[in-house]
């Protein structure tokens, strides 16, 4: 460690010398030589040395020019403990060949920055964090509000990026106008159950073939768009999430310990939160998940009365279910002053005997 003190503590004479009588070609070959200096020690280099090289680095980049920073992003951009304010000043540089590198690869720019960066710097820079290794979903949030389509495309197509249930919610909306990010998100295998549905809903004749080509296992096409979703949602692979899971669990779990109720279908349902709301209504019907969402999916509400008429949900929690369901499908709002009606007529055993038929549809093989 010691050997390499002196030509480390010796940078900031040679470095005064340069900044104050040095021409342009000298500082840049100073710059080079303090780079090979770090890159040859990266690993030998103590805290307090390795922020000498970031005092030095900020000092050298504000006086050279454009290629010269670019180099030196390029160089430092994979490097592990790489001076941390050095990095994040060349992040910050408007100039993307400058920015580039260090904004798609360095691992020295903590969330906040890449937050700001977004935030603040122009698309070249937000598509450069778009293609990092890893994106967290404070960062893909101001990707998707900010990016413009090339930057939304990428950040969708990232393997690595993850999206918060606001982040898809946008991104859905904004796949209702661009054909090609629909054909992106509708692959993603964390996109949930109820905005993969509000997807298909929505979509064209060529994103579905597309989306069928990805699949072709598919069912044949059925004809509203709202079944063909649920069809979809049914035998993706991509549409049954890890989220679904852990809401099942969530709802079987307060079915057995006897806390579930119909206010928690009603505030559920207030959420947007599909899965649990199915589940749920499920769980007080005593049917079957699959069951209830066949019917939860069909294009009218009468298989959500049907499904709430057997548990004994009031007609408060029905409208907040059928309110829910109209929202996530993309359907025209029902009349709900008919559903009123219809509910306050339907009686229990008509419903049952309705769910005995869906029953025996899922038990019949499809042709």
């Amino acid at each position: 460690m010691k050997s390499k003190s002196a030509p480390v503590d010796g940078l900031l004479d040679e470095l005064q010398t340069t900044l104050a009588n040095g021409s342009v070609g000298r500082r840049i070959e100073t710059l080079r030589r303090v780079t090979d200096l770090f890159l040859s020690g990266t690993i030998d280099y103590s805290d307090d040395q390795i922020t000498l090289f970031d005092d030095v680095f900020q000092c050298l980049i504000n006086h050279i020019e454009v290629s010269a920073r670019a180099l030196l992003a390029d160089r430092l951009a994979t490097v592990d403990n790489a001076p941390r304010g050095t990095v994040r000043a060349l992040a910050f540089d408007d100039t993307i060949e400058v920015a580039g590198p260090v904004l798609s690869q360095s691992e020295r720019l903590d969330e906040a920055s890449l937050i700001e960066a977004a935030r603040s710097k122009s698309q070249a820079h937000l598509l450069a964090i778009s293609i990092r290794k890893v994106l967290s979903r404070a960062v893909t949030d101001v990707l998707v509000q900010r990016g413009n389509a090339e930057v939304v495309q990428s950040t969708v197509k990232n393997p690595g990026a993850e999206f918060s249930d606001n982040g898809y919610d946008r991104l859905v909306k904004r796949a209702a106008d661009d054909e090609d990010l629909a054909a992106c998100l509708g692959l993603r295998p964390t996109l949930p159950r109820h905005l993969y549905l509000k997807l298909l809903a929505k979509a064209s004749n060529t994103v579905r073939q597309r989306l069928e080509a990805a699949n072709p296992k598919r069912a044949v096409d059925v004809p509203t768009a709202v079944r063909e979703a649920a069809r979809r949602a049914r035998t993706a692979p991509a549409a049954v999430t890890k989220q679904t899971d852990i809401a099942h669990a969530l709802v079987k779990s307060l079915h057995e310990d006897g806390r579930l109720d119909q206010h928690l279908v009603t505030q559920f349902a207030e959420e947007g939160r599909f899965d649990e709301t199915n589940a749920a209504i499920a769980a007080l019907a005593n049917v079957t998940v699959a069951t209830a969402e066949n019917m939860m999916l069909e294009s009218r509400a009468e298989g959500i009365m049907i499904l709430a008429k057997v548990a004994g949900l009031s007609w408060s929690a029905v409208k907040t279910v059928i309110r829910m369901h109209d929202e996530l499908s993309g359907a025209e709002p029902s009349d709900l002053d008919a559903c009123k009606a219809t509910y306050e007529r339907l009686r229990p055993s008509t419903a049952q005997q309705v769910i005995r038929f869906h029953r025996m549809q899922q038990n019949v093989p499809a042709t």
